[in-house]
């Protein structure tokens, strides 16, 4: 059953608050301080707003006190710019001083791939214990259909305030994309649903004051389900790329230089690219927030599952490539040194969520494989939901190139140099094309 729409008309808090944004008095909340919650942090300071950044971690907000960043793509002069109208605190009792709420926290799967959904209820309840008339709550959080105007509203209605009501409530999903120098915050499109018509126009004001469009949408859920299309669109291609990648493999054909063909066609065609495994915050998990969903209905989503089944395959491809070139080679897996080449999902950047690196390393240490590796953004391996390495960054030399049995490219982080890396290691296996796209071409190298 969907939550009972209230429609109250114009009310005075509400244009309040819509003045109150426009004429930058309004105080901003923002609630989880990484990758999608600082940049926003950043945007409503240099527009000129006051802005509380509220966050568990005691470290991040000792770093960000004294004007420092903690992710790499984000530079410490980004955050020293706005010092003077950024507050980063762990005291949540300051929510009630901020007039709009944003909340940016993870929404992760459980080892059972459903969602844990644990890190909005909670900073839900929170809120509703210092949740006040006329604010703005807004959730950011990637997560199922229903959430904003079902589970969070409830929760947030326990303060006793009704929202529609006394309080606003909307969902506008984080279109983040790290590392990207073409898009930051301030130039993606930002979709908006809002509880009632007045949630909607609240929080596309507030948006509107620091993205370039806002693009409003008729509810909530439609807002929670935008976000879930274009994550489910990539891994659903990615998978296709990857299954074809395994069949192409065995009929000895290379699927880069195929989709570099394919892509030549002007129309119809959108490049997509395999890899080790899916990646980053969304498409490795989005997908299962909407299968996890669909249950309630009655529904079997095939297609996607089997798309989740292909990429979540991907490492264990790649590590059976790994033992069969070292076979090859007559090196056993058992014993063998292996140098990965990557920790982070994707190029140049310092983010390990969802890395499939880790689940490779597992693999091969499970095998008998003794594992190091390298990044040159990561230099200790961060313990995560799943995984504890306990592992620091080698550094690319010739001497340890050389002195492993295999070298494995997990991330084709830009600054990997595609001919030292040949020059100098027995055997690489490569997951990103990142030698041969680079038009070197050695029979060292395995593609997997």
């Amino acid at each position: 059953m969907g939550a009972t729409k209230v429609n109250t008309g114009t009310s005075e808090s509400h244009l309040s608050l819509i003045e109150k944004i426009k004429s930058r008095k309004a105080r901003i909340g923002v609630i989880g301080l990484g990758y999608v919650g600082l940049p926003l942090v950043i945007e409503f300071g240099k527009a000129g707003f006051d802005v509380i950044g509220f966050d568990i971690d005691e470290e991040k907000v000792k770093l960000l006190s004294e004007g420092k960043s903690y992710i790499k793509h984000i530079d410490s002069e980004k955050i020293s710019q706005i010092k003077p109208k950024f507050t980063p605190t762990n005291d949540f009792s300051k929510l009630s001083e901020v007039d709009c709420i944003i909340i940016c926290v993870p929404t992760p799967l459980n080892k059972y791939r459903e969602p844990d959904l644990s890190y909005v209820f909670n900073t839900g309840k929170t809120i509703a214990k210092y949740l006040r008339k006329g604010q703005l709550v807004v959730l950011e959080s990637t997560t199922y259909p229903g959430t904003t105007d079902e589970d969070l509203r409830k929760i947030l209605e326990e303060s006793g305030l009704k929202a529609g009501v006394d309080f606003f409530l909307a969902f506008s999903p984080e279109r983040e994309d790290p590392g990207n120098k073409n898009f930051n915050t301030s130039k993606i499109p930002k979709v908006v649903g809002g509880y009632t018509p007045q949630c909607l126009e609240v929080a596309k004001t507030l948006y509107d004051q620091i993205v370039i469009k806002t693009v409003p949408v008729s509810s909530t859920k439609v807002a929670e389900a935008t976000k879930l299309l274009e994550n489910i669109y990539r891994a659903v291609n990615i998978a296709l790329v990857n299954e074809l990648k395994m069949l192409f493999d065995k009929m000895g054909i290379d699927i880069w230089e195929v989709i570099e063909a394919a892509k030549t066609k002007p129309f119809g065609f959108q490049a997509f690219y395999p890899g080790p495994g899916l990646g980053g915050h969304c498409i490795p998990i989005d997908p299962f927030y909407l299968t996890w969903k669909a249950r309630e209905y009655d529904f079997h989503t095939r297609f996607i599952e089997l798309a989740g089944e292909i990429n979540t395959y991907m490492p264990y491809y790649v590590v059976q490539k790994t033992i069969d070139a070292l076979n090859e080679r007559g090196v056993s897996i058992k014993g063998a040194k292996i140098l990965v080449l990557g920790l982070a999902y994707k190029k140049d950047v310092d983010d390990v969520r969802e890395s499939p690196a880790f689940k490779i390393i597992e693999l091969l240490e499970e095998k008998g494989a003794i594992v190091d590796y390298n990044d040159p953004y990561i230099p200790e391996s961060p313990k995560t939901r799943m995984y504890n390495l306990s592992k620091k960054s080698v550094p690319l030399t010739e001497e340890n190139l050389s002195k492993y049995d295999c070298v494995l490219i997990a991330t084709d982080h830009s600054v990997y140099d595609p001919k030292f890396i040949v020059e100098h290691s027995k055997l690489i296996v490569d997951t990103r094309n990142l030698i041969n796209g680079n038009g070197i071409y050695s029979n060292k190298v395995v593609k997997a």
